[in-house]
């Protein structure tokens, strides 16, 4: 989620909180409108970007949120064998996978040179103001929403096929505001001492016990904090360890 001025945060809220209750209805949508003609990855990838141009063009109606303000948006979706994580904007996705930290999305900065070409070749300024800049407002290069910085601001995301292996962990979802302050492997790394820590602790009978991810995020949230971090965080992690079906043996 990001805004240009503390009078544009609750609107920027209801952008990243219509992606949050929606985006994954659409995907589900446009899923099933697909084939697998061109091969499974193709279906996907066209649900998804096709799921992302929805959830953008919703607020082309000035009614919903004003032209200024948009979000950031990263979907994770696991089959038995594969994950496939898509992103618009500098949130990103980290994989645990051992003692690794894989991250499976690349942040739609203006850093990017492949990202700074396409912006420039539309005829889109790229302003130094305190960071690079488009237009001297935005300082990533994708967003949902943000219709004042169109054509150069697209909400088409990339999306990456990782094949799921038994050394996998856990994932971290994230925010720019967790990211700005931790790195890849911090963050990662804070977060498999969390889980050890809450694995060994007694187990509990009562329904308000939560599952060791929802601990694990609300601690990276805090270490996120105590780091100051300048901007909002989001974290959601998710346990790969817990057990999972098997895809059905075909002879």
């Amino acid at each position: 989620m990001h805004s240009h001025s503390e009078t544009e945060e609750l609107f920027s809220f209801e952008v990243s909180n219509y992606c949050a209750n929606e985006l994954h209805k659409m995907v589900a949508e446009e899923w099933d409108k697909g084939t697998d003609e061109d091969g499974w990855r193709k279906r996907w990838e066209v649900a998804l970007c096709n799921a992302y141009g929805r959830a953008d063009g919703a607020f082309k109606d000035k009614s919903l949120a004003p032209y200024s303000v948009g979000s950031t948006a990263s979907i994770v979706i696991l089959s038995p064998c594969h994950i496939i994580a898509a992103n618009v904007g500098d949130s990103r996705v980290v994989l645990c996978r051992g003692k690794r930290a894989i991250p499976l999305t690349v942040d739609h900065k203006l850093e990017r040179e492949d990202e700074l070409a396409r912006i420039r070749d539309k005829g889109g300024r790229i302003v130094q103001w305190g960071c690079l800049r488009v237009e001297g407002v935005l300082s990533m290069s994708r967003a949902i929403g943000d219709h004042g910085l169109k054509p150069w601001i697209i909400s088409v995301p990339e999306v990456t096929f990782t094949p799921r292996t038994e050394d996998d962990e856990f994932l971290i979802l994230a925010s720019d505001g967790l990211w700005d302050v931790l790195s890849n492997d911090v963050a990662v790394r804070l977060a498999r001492e969390e889980f050890r820590y809450q694995r060994r602790q007694p187990k509990k009978d009562d329904t308000s016990s939560h599952p060791p991810a929802i601990n694990v995020a609300k601690e990276l949230l805090k270490r996120a904090f105590t780091a100051y971090t300048c901007d909002n965080v989001s974290v959601v992690v998710v346990d790969l360890k817990l057990p999972r079906r098997r895809p059905h043996q075909k002879f």
